[in-house]
Formats: C-alpha cells, structure tokens, sequence
C-alpha cells in the first residue's frame, strides 16, 4: 500500500513538472493579448518613463492588437494619443535650438 502511494505521488509530481512549461507559455502569450492600462488610461504607470519614440513604438504595438483586445472606443483613444504623440515628435524634430551668450 506504502508502495502505491510513493509511485502515485512520483507520477502526480511528473506530471505537474512537464506541465510547468505549457502553463509558462500560456501565460505568455496571454500577456500579449492584454490590455496596456497605462496608454490607454495612464493608469498602473507609475515607474514607467518612455522617451516620446518609445511611447510611439508601444502604441502602435496595442493598436495592432486591435479589437480583439480593445474596443473601438479604446482603439480611437490610442490612435488620438499616437496623433498627438506624432504631433510632438514633429515640433521637437522642428524646433530650432536656441543660443544663449
């Protein structure tokens, strides 16, 4: 009986090992398929700092997820914010330095 019970508590711990990596990845990818609050909602970002090109980069990555992660609302919500992001980005790159003496 003693016997039994090691060679089931043997192949239970097996079977949650070879599991381990299929649960990994599920997560993984599930990650992908989530919604950034902190673009959307400038929520949950309290330590994130981007540069103007990184904040463009992130957002066109979540609006190519597109509605199968948002909805058409929080797609236009990205799409405002990348235009005025884009919109920055082009006065920054036409700005003209000043010299002060």
């Amino acid at each position: 009986m003693k016997r039994i019970a090691v060679v089931i508590s043997t192949v239970a711990a097996a079977m949650m090992l070879t599991a381990l990596p299929v649960l990994s990845a599920e997560h993984a990818m599930g990650n992908m398929d989530q919604k950034n609050e902190c673009l959307l909602m400038s929520q949950k970002c309290a330590d994130n700092v981007d540069s103007i090109q990184q904040k463009i980069k992130k957002l066109n990555n979540e609006i190519a997820k597109g509605t199968r992660v948002y909805t058409p609302a929080e797609l236009k919500k990205l799409n405002d914010k990348l235009n005025d992001a884009n919109q920055i980005l082009d006065e920054l790159m036409n700005e003209k330095p000043t010299l002060s003496h």
